[in-house]
């Protein structure tokens, strides 16, 4: 296969020996037909409060910056989706319209996620949140099962509790048929229960052993099920990125550190070693993020990990030997004070500080990070990052190893300016050496393939990629 310039994406994947899979394609969603399902679900009264929310963005540019910051409110997303590309909006509304046009998109199968939909996720309001969640669901399920052989939509799936997730997969599986599925990768909680606290006045759950639920049963019931989870969470309003003024600034680097906080509560509270046939996808935020913690990982784990951290350990400094080297190498204003010396080595170091900071994650050797990141992760990427390099960067990632990045065109929002153009910039990391076309094969099809297929060897069952799947 040539590396010829310019190449439209159609014509690039009429030269390529695989299909190509979109792992996180968005649907913009028609609000009225949804509403019809929210009423059923909730009533009118149910599905105007749903409105209330929707709204209340345009509600906040009426506060002062004073009264946001109050509220722990901070600058939403505005503007978007496509507008003069009015052809691309219509094919984010309209499941027919995107089923034409796969083929000039050069995308032979998608896996759809909400956008308004996503706000149903975050509502703290129980009743709310879950009568719009199912109708969100059932839309989906409805209005894309005519184009299933290419084109999947996600189920939705709440995680403010154990009980409340595992209702909603049994539904969206058993009931819906749905086979994908996207799962909060954090909660925020509040800091104190009371009613009238500030809205900023939260934590963030990211599951871990600091929640007040344990969420193993959620991860048994994905397996059981044959679901891989996914996360799309924004980090949007926590840390820095609370501008009442610029969305710009929140948006930045938003999904990875919301991708990076789940992982990370994962591998440290040993999900995936308790559950190694687990597969995982963080989307959005590319995989440099990962490339970072990964490594990350690995050096913390040699320096404080065990037997490592007992390096550490001040019981094990010589006090003769560092005695000696303050009476030959200190100033006089050092040798004065040799007499208080276990004072000056005391700090962070009182007895019974020791734990093993790994002990929860059932790591034992940095090689099993290394199982864990290519065996149950995915990260989804999206097609113009030049960073979607370093995943496949065996040379610089600790003991060779390659991140399972996956193809996220994201069609439907501003990020893609033509829908028509994803796969050619996907290309343009071939083309400019930094990705090889074996590693073009795994990014767009066969990471996002084994994730899927891995969890339920019947995912891809009567689609169009079905055979070029069975053959990995």
């Amino acid at each position: 296969m040539s590396n010829e310039s310019h190449a439209t994406s159609q014509e690039i994947r009429a030269r390529l020996d695989h299909p190509v899979i979109d792992a996180d394609g968005h649907i913009i969603e028609f609000l009225p037909a949804v509403r019809d399902f929210l009423v059923e679900e909730g009533g009118r009264e149910l599905a105007q409060q749903f409105d209330q929310v929707v709204e209340a963005g345009l509600a906040l540019e009426s506060l002062s910056i004073d009264e946001r910051r109050a509220m722990g409110a901070f600058k939403l997303t505005w503007w978007p989706y496509p507008a003069e590309n009015t052809r691309d909006r219509a094919t984010g509304m309209l499941p027919g319209l995107l089923y034409e046009r796969l083929d000039e998109f050069g995308i032979d199968f998608a896996v759809l996620y909400p956008t308004m939909g996503l706000t149903g996720m975050s509502l703290d309001q129980a009743d709310l949140r879950r009568a719009s969640i199912r109708a969100f669901n059932r839309c989906a399920a409805e209005m894309y099962a005519p184009y299933s052989d290419r084109l999947s939509p996600v189920a939705m799936i709440p995680m403010y509790d154990p009980g409340e997730a595992i209702d909603e997969l049994e539904f969206c599986v058993n009931e819906l048929g749905l086979k994908a599925v996207l799962l909060n990768g954090l909660v925020y909680r509040p800091l104190v229960d009371d009613a009238n606290a500030p809205r900023g006045a939260r934590w963030v759950d990211t599951f871990g052993p600091e929640s007040p639920y344990d969420y193993d049963p959620v991860w048994a019931k994905c397996i059981e099920l044959g679901v891989a989870p996914t996360f799309h969470s924004s980090a949007m309003g926590w840390g820095s990125r609370m501008s009442q003024t610029n969305y710009v600034y929140n948006h930045l680097g938003n999904f990875a550190q919301a991708g990076e906080a789940t992982c990370r509560t994962m591998v440290m509270h040993g999900v995936p070693t308790r559950f190694p046939e687990l597969r995982c996808a963080f989307l959005e935020g590319g995989v440099a993020w990962a490339a970072n913690l990964y490594s990350d990982l690995v050096g913390h784990f040699e320096k404080r990990g065990v037997p490592g951290v007992h390096a550490y350990d001040p019981d094990k400094i010589d006090r003769g030997v560092i005695r000696t080297l303050f009476e030959s190498h200190g100033s006089d204003r050092f040798k004065k004070h040799l007499d208080e010396l276990e004072e000056g080595l005391s700090h962070l170091s009182g007895p019974g500080l020791f734990r093993d900071d790994f002990e929860a994650s059932g790591i034992t050797a940095s090689s099993d990070l290394k199982t864990i990141f290519e065996r149950n992760f995915r990260f989804g990427c999206e097609a113009d990052d030049p960073m979607n390099a370093i995943g496949f960067d065996r040379k610089v990632n600790p003991m060779g190893a390659q991140l399972r990045a996956i193809f996220s065109s994201d069609i439907g929002h501003w990020d893609v300016t033509d829908m028509s153009e994803t796969v050619e910039e996907a290309w343009e990391l071939v083309d400019d050496g930094l990705l090889t076309e074996a590693d073009f094969r795994d990014f767009t099809f066969a990471n996002a393939a084994t994730m899927w297929k891995e969890a339920n060897p019947d995912f891809f069952q009567g689609t169009v990629v079905a055979d070029a799947v069975r053959a990995l």
